[in-house]
């Protein structure tokens, strides 16, 4: 059974009130406080307690007449979301047609603070190897090629800021762990316009990662990984070649040329 369909009751009463008085504002637009408690089913102390948090919040603002409303900030979430789930429709037979040339697996991922998140793969055919990555996984930016991909395209002071926030860990004999390698992996990243990861974030496995034009605010990449015993210096040429063309066929479809 899905897990989803076991949750009878939100187990966080106050998520309940929070959305209930934001989806109500969304349909109605401007309320007065006493009109929003008797919608849903709250006293006014207690509505009143609500708005003040999601105004805090950004998402609700309080006209000079007293009434609530909605503000744009969850048009703007809606929008990253739709932004998204349009550039993986959008990516998807590109990635197809990336894992037909490399005949490797390949990855679409989106940034999110100092991660990344996999967004869309899929798997080589004839890969005997199955990558541990899954759709909806995290993984650090400092120490993948993908993240180094997405670093190259931030300023010195960004890229600085997502490795103090990181956990810096050693997560394979090959991870970067000193600040001035990562940077200047970073700098071979921009010169060449694809990052590697060099068993950075799983041993066995070398990755070959470009970024993609940011879209809704979001910044995303490419990637190409294989088993290290695939991947030496020469067919990491050759794949830097596949992905770089099929970043521009992104950006020229994604413009709708």
């Amino acid at each position: 059974m899905d897990s989803q369909l076991k949750i009878e009751k939100n187990p966080i009463q106050v998520a309940d009130r929070l959305f209930g008085i934001l989806e109500l504002l969304a349909e109605r637009g401007e309320m007065q406080l006493q009109d929003i408690a008797v919608e849903v089913g709250l006293n006014k102390t207690t509505a009143h307690r609500v708005l003040q948090s999601l105004m805090f919040l950004g998402y609700v603002r309080q006209e000079d007449d007293g009434r609530y409303s909605p503000t744009l900030r969850i048009a703007a979430m809606a929008d990253k979301v739709v932004a998204r789930e349009n550039l993986v429709h959008i990516v998807h037979p590109y990635l197809q047609k990336l894992m037909e040339m490399s005949g490797e697996t390949v990855h679409l991922v989106r940034r999110d603070g100092v991660d990344a998140i996999y967004i869309d793969k899929i798997e080589s055919a004839g890969n005997t190897v199955q990558m541990g990555s899954q759709i909806g996984g995290r993984i650090p930016l400092y120490c993948t090629g993908v993240g180094k991909a997405i670093c190259a395209e931030l300023g010195q002071e960004e890229v600085r800021d997502i490795w103090e926030s990181s956990d810096i860990t050693r997560i394979t004999p090959y991870t970067i762990t000193e600040y001035d390698e990562f940077i200047y992996a970073i700098e071979d990243a921009r010169k060449r316009g694809y990052a590697l990861d060099n068993e950075e974030n799983e041993t066995g496995v070398r990755c070959i990662a470009a970024s993609l034009p940011p879209v809704g605010g979001g910044q995303y990449a490419l990637s190409i990984s294989a088993p290290v015993e695939r991947m030496d210096n020469e067919r990491i040429r050759e794949l830097s070649v596949y992905i770089l063309s099929m970043c521009k066929e992104i950006e020229k479809a994604m413009k709708g040329e």
